[in-house]
This record gives C-alpha cells, sequence and structure tokens, in this order.
C-alpha cells in the first residue's frame, strides 16, 4: 500500500513526509537508549478531533469504504513513495513489487467488482491499522486515525479526483464514524 499524508498546512508530498518520519523515528531511538525506563502515559483514545460550524468536536475514526480500492492503485507515480522507501526488509519490497500488475493496480484488485481477491489472507502492509502505520512510518496509535483519515484522502484524490464519487463516500463515512 502507497499513501500520502495531509497535514494541518494541508497536503504534503509523501516524499517529504517519508524522511521526516524516518527522522523522528531515528531520534525516538536514540531517545530510548538515553532515557531510563519510564512508564509511558497509557493513552485510550485513537480518534482525530475535528470543530465544525456548532464549535463542538467530533472524533474522526478511520475506516474503510466498500468498494473504493485507491490504496490497490500500487504504482501511482512519483509523487508517491517507492517500495525501497517505505519498506527495509527486501523481502517486502520484492512482494510488493510482484503484486503491481501491468497497469499499476494490484493483481488481486477486482477492478470490475472493487474487491480484494485475497482480503482475509493479504500482506501485513495492504492493512490500514494502528500497528502497521508505528511499524512503517512511526505513527503512534494517538495519531493513527488522522493520519490514516488523511492518507485516504490524499490516495482518493489522487487516483479518483478531489470531486470524486469516492472521496464523497469516504468523507461521508468519517463523518458518521461516531
Amino acid at each position: 500500500m502507497s499513501v500520502m499524508f495531509s497535514t494541518s498546512s494541508g497536503s504534503t508530498s509523501f516524499q517529504s513526509v517519508i524522511c521526516r518520519l524516518q527522522h523522528q523515528r531515528k531520534v525516538k531511538m536514540r531517545q530510548k537508549e538515553e532515557i531510563t525506563m519510564v512508564k509511558p502515559k497509557k493513552i485510550n483514545k485513537t480518534s482525530t478531533s475535528v470543530t465544525g460550524f456548532g464549535g463542538g468536536r467530533k472524533e474522526q475514526t478511520w475506516g474503510c469504504v466498500k468498494g473504493c480500492g485507491a490504496c490497490c492503485k500500487l504504482d501511482k507515480g512519483p509523487s508517491f513513495a517507492t517500495p525501497e522507501e517505505i519498506f527495509e526488509n527486501p523481502d517486502d519490497i520484492q512482494l510488493y513489487k510482484s503484486m503491481i500488475g501491468p497497469d499499476g493496480w494490484c493483481i488481486h484488485y477486482e477492478q470490475t467488482t472493487r474487491t480484494c481477491s485475497i482480503y482475509s489472507d493479504r500482506p501485513y502492509f495492504c492493512r490500514v491499522e494502528p500497528g502497521v502505520f508505528e511499524e512503517l512510518y512511526g505513527i503512534d496509535g494517538k495519531r493513527f486515525n488522522k493520519e490514516a483519515c488523511g492518507s485516504c484522502r490524499d490516495t482518493i484524490k489522487a487516483i479518483y479526483g478531489a470531486s470524486s464519487q469516492e472521496l464523497q463516500n469516504f468523507n461521508r463515512s468519517v463523518r458518521n464514524s461516531n
């Protein structure tokens, strides 16, 4: 899965986000080595706060939208990270590349039905889950929903367009998630 991220200041190129996240991961690793064990605060929420016209806060929770498939377009072009920039394990790079069909879509993605033929057995990197985002991008659980929502929006815009039905469906799903 290849994705783009959105930041509070607007869309950011995936390349710069990857570089920033890799730097943050290295800094965190150094800090862990330098600091004695301190029990971290327990974080229960994994939602993103958004303020609307009503002034109230609504938590956005990421959710996959049936019939979208934007993340199944594996070869998205130069504005997205390459497998070598995402994965450290050469086996993951090889597996990811082996899944790219001649049209850039995953070979397991059924375009006519917009479904994955191996969904229950798909590789870990095809799963939008807190643990995967932590492993691949260094994004912790409390930021997962915000980053996953932004990532999906950016990917949907890149694949289907900013005024696409897929983006409208995703935004509606996120708004109605709670």
